[in-house]
C-alpha cells in the first residue's frame, strides 16, 4: 500500500508568554492510501494540532511530514478539511456554500455546480440547495460541510471532530453516512484518504481501520490498534462481542487502568 502521509519525529512547541509549551514529541506515523485512520486522546494531548501539522497550517518545530510525496512547508493544496462546527457562510445559498472551495482556488464556480448537486444528492440534500444554512438542522449543516470538503475531490480529508456537537443518534447517522461517501462498500482503490480526529472511542473504532491512541502533552503516539471488523459496518456492529473488545482495549490503553476498575479514569475525555 502506498503511503499517502509520513510523520517522522514530529515534533511541536508554542511559544507563549508563560514561556514554551510542548504539544507534540516524535510522532511517527504511515497513513496508506484509501486508509481510515482515526487519533483518540485525552483532551489538550495535540490531536487537533497534529491534524494542522499535516495540512501545513502549522509549522512543525521538529521532524519532517510528508503528504503525497511532497514535503510539507506550506499549506498543501489538495485536501479536504472539515472542523466540529460546519462554518458555513450565513448569507449564502448551501449550493453556493459547496461552491466556496472553487471560488478560493480561482476557477470557475459554474465549472462545479454539476457535482456540487451530485455530492447534495448524494448526502439526501438536494432539495435544500437553495435555502440558507440557518434554515438546517445541525447534522445537515455538517452533510454540507463534508461536500464543500468534496467538491474538488481530494485524495486526503482531515477531519477534527466533525461530529462532536450532534447529539448521539445524529452522530450514529452521520458516521454511516461519512462511510457511505468514503466508499466502504466498493472495492478500496479510488477512496479517499481520512485522518479523523474524535474524543470518542467507539466512534473511532466503528470508522477505522486503525486507531492511533496519543498520550497525554506532550503528544506522542503510544498505541496504533488494528481494526479489524469486516466491512461494511452496520448499527449492528456496534453490538458485536469484537467491538466492545476493541473499546476496552482504547479504554484500557487511554486510562492506564483495567476494564472493569472503578475511578473517573475518562476525565478529559468526551
Amino acid at each position: 500500500m502506498k503511503n499517502i502521509i509520513e510523520l517522522d519525529q514530529v515534533g511541536m512547541v508554542y511559544e507563549t508568554g508563560s514561556g514554551p509549551v510542548e504539544a507534540l514529541r516524535d510522532i511517527n506515523l504511515a497513513v496508506g492510501e484509501g486508509e481510515f485512520i482515526s487519533l483518540v486522546g485525552p483532551s489538550g494531548c495535540g490531536k487537533s494540532t497534529l491534524l494542522r501539522v499535516v495540512a501545513g497550517l502549522r509549522p512543525m518545530t521538529s521532524g519532517t511530514v510528508v503528504v503525497g510525496g511532497v514535503p510539507v512547508t506550506k499549506p498543501i493544496p489538495k485536501v479536504g478539511m472539515v472542523f466540529q462546527a460546519a462554518v458555513l457562510l450565513k448569507w449564502r445559498s448551501i449550493l453556493d456554500n459547496v461552491l466556496l472551495p472553487a471560488e478560493l482556488a480561482g476557477l470557475n464556480p459554474r465549472d462545479y455546480r454539476t457535482r456540487a448537486h451530485e455530492l447534495l444528492e448524494l448526502v439526501g440534500l438536494s432539495d435544500f440547495s437553495g435555502k440558507r444554512p440557518n434554515e438546517l438542522s445541525g447534522g445537515m449543516q455538517q452533510r454540507v460541510a463534508l461536500c464543500r470538503a468534496l467538491l474538488l475531490d481530494p485524495p486526503l480529508l482531515l477531519m477534527d471532530e466533525p461530529f462532536g456537537a450532534l447529539d448521539a443518534m445524529t452522530r450514529d447517522d452521520m458516521n454511516l453516512e461519512l462511510l457511505r461517501v468514503w466508499g466502504e462498500t466498493g472495492g478500496s482503490e479510488g477512496r479517499k484518504t481520512i485522518l479523523f480526529v474524535t474524543h470518542s472511542i467507539p466512534e473511532a473504532v466503528f470508522l477505522s481501520d486503525r486507531v492511533v491512541v496519543m498520550s497525554p502533552r506532550p503528544g506522542r503516539v503510544a498505541e496504533v490498534l488494528d481494526i479489524n471488523l469486516p466491512r461494511p459496518r452496520s448499527v449492528e456492529t456496534r453490538a458485536s462481542a469484537e467491538f466492545g473488545k476493541y473499546s476496552l482495549d482504547i479504554y484500557d490503553l487511554l486510562t492506564g487502568r483495567q476494564s472493569g476498575e472503578s475511578g473517573s479514569a475518562l476525565q478529559g475525555l468526551g
